[in-house]
């Protein structure tokens, strides 16, 4: 059966959902209390959290295209539109952390006034929400193994170390009076430089399967192990394995006797592609070439 496990995809869609009605509160709150409360750095985190929203919508949609079985023009299925989705939200990151650095570094010189106590409420409820938000998401992404969702999981943590900085900014500011209105701004400044860097470690990910990157060395020699161990094959010549959202795609070459007849050969090859996607879930597919082996070691087939 093509396409993503219903119970992956289940649990893949209620992390996006539950991040993306907490962000949609919690955004809220934030625009509120940083334009009431004179918080540069609160209205600075209040604008990443709205990419938070964009970005979940994003992973959302993401998952359910690459959930969609493949078609006439795309035969290898949509597994792809998940790590385009990953990106994306990378990139996003990237985008918010550069606004953010701007609207700091320009509201620096006129800071006059320190920003209002009640702000710091407001984030440490943010910090708490956010902090589990990730470890949930984070949880649950690791189960299905989806790259757009581990990215849509540290956005959130990259909030919750945004609303940090922020609480840590405007505690400076209140506590060290006059001369020191404009810790606010710095801390949006430093949480702006932790973005940046979330942003690009989870961008390599993506690409590298865009990319067609091959995975772990750990699963391309599970593979092997597998194929070798099937009676009547000789020897693995190659070993070829891609990710395509959720799934492995393996293109497999295998050494058997020369003088085998075409349909044992068939039978091995078929005997391979079956363990391998028996013992690895993930596989969606495996292409066998068979290739007349150079020395011949004959192993039992019992």
């Amino acid at each position: 059966m093509w396409g993503v496990p219903m119970s992956r995809l289940k649990r893949s869609l209620r992390a996006t959902f539950a991040g993306l009605a907490v962000n949609i509160v919690l955004t809220a709150a934030k625009f509120v209390a940083g334009i009431a409360g004179n918080s540069h750095a609160l209205v600075a985190d209040a604008v990443e959290s709205l990419s938070d929203i964009v970005s979940s919508i994003i992973v959302w949609r993401g998952l359910v295209v690459a959930a969609a079985p493949p078609d006439e023009d795309h035969p290898y299925g949509h597994g792809k539109a998940e790590p385009i989705a990953a990106a994306v939200v990378s990139t996003m990151l990237l985008m918010a952390a550069s606004w953010i650095i701007v609207a700091a570094v320009r509201g620096i010189p006129g800071r006059h006034s320190a920003p209002a106590p009640f702000t710091l409420l407001v984030l440490g409820a943010v910090i708490v929400i956010k902090e589990t938000l990730f470890r949930f998401v984070r949880q649950e992404a690791d189960t299905v193994q989806s790259t757009a969702m581990r990215t849509d999981a540290w956005h959130h943590r990259s909030d919750a170390i945004t609303s940090l900085a922020a609480a840590i900014g405007i505690s400076v500011a209140l506590l060290g009076g006059k001369g020191c209105e404009a810790a606010d701004d710095v801390a949006a400044i430093v949480a702006a430089g932790v973005i940046a860097w979330n942003g690009l470690r989870l961008l390599r990910p993506a690409m590298d399967e865009l990319m067609d990157t091959a995975p772990s060395g750990e699963v391309v020699s599970q593979i092997r192990r597998i194929a070798q161990a099937v009676p009547g094959v000789e020897a693995v010549e190659k070993c070829l394995v891609r990710k395509v959202g959720y799934n492995y795609f393996v293109d497999i070459h295998v050494e058997v006797d020369p003088a085998m007849t075409v349909h044992r050969s068939h039978e091995i090859g078929h005997g391979v592609k079956d363990k391998i996607r028996g013992q690895i879930p993930a596989v969606r597919d495996v292409l066998v070439h068979i290739e007349p082996a150079r020395k011949v070691e004959r192993k039992p087939e019992g």
